[in-house]
């Protein structure tokens, strides 16, 4: 009985397919909570440890409520920013519930499009109660404009 309560409990393998599929769709919920400036929408899709490197700065963002944080400040006000990233590449991992997403990102300022970042980036994933979560984000910007161009090099 016990073994049965515990085969139940745990979620059903995925083929690698599959777990593409569903990857892609929980990164197409972020860009659509990004460009809605829905923080709400961003916070199931992150791991509660999630970190972030962010592009110009590598920044280290750590944990889900800074990153809620710093998307709430990014997503609001005068200087309200819109960020899209478009997977390239996301591969499964045969060893465990995870993969790695490899693609490409842009940002500007709502207000002053001259003001924009574009680049690279790389996200793990991990299958977490059945549901695929970023764990990790790093970006590298590799272009700029205005005001998003990094004041160190």
């Amino acid at each position: 009985m016990i073994v049965a309560v515990l085969l139940a409990a745990t979620p059903a393998p995925l083929t690698a397919t599959q777990a593409e599929r569903q990857i892609r769709s929980q990164r197409a919920a972020f860009n659509r909570a990004l460009a809605t400036g829905n923080v709400r929408g961003i916070a199931p899709i992150l791991a509660d440890d999630a970190q972030m490197v962010t592009g110009a700065d590598s920044m280290i963002v750590s944990g889900k409520a800074a990153q809620l944080a710093l998307w709430t400040e990014d997503l609001s006000g005068p200087t309200r920013r819109f960020y899209v990233r478009k997977p390239l590449r996301i591969r499964v991992s045969a060893v465990g519930p995870m993969a790695l997403e490899t693609g490409e990102w842009r940002g500007f300022q709502m207000s002053a499009r001259h003001n924009w970042s574009s680049g690279d980036y790389v996200a793990k994933w991990r299958r977490i109660g059945g549901t695929w979560k970023i764990e990790s984000e790093t970006y590298m910007s590799t272009a700029c404009g205005g005001s998003f161009c990094p004041t160190r090099k």
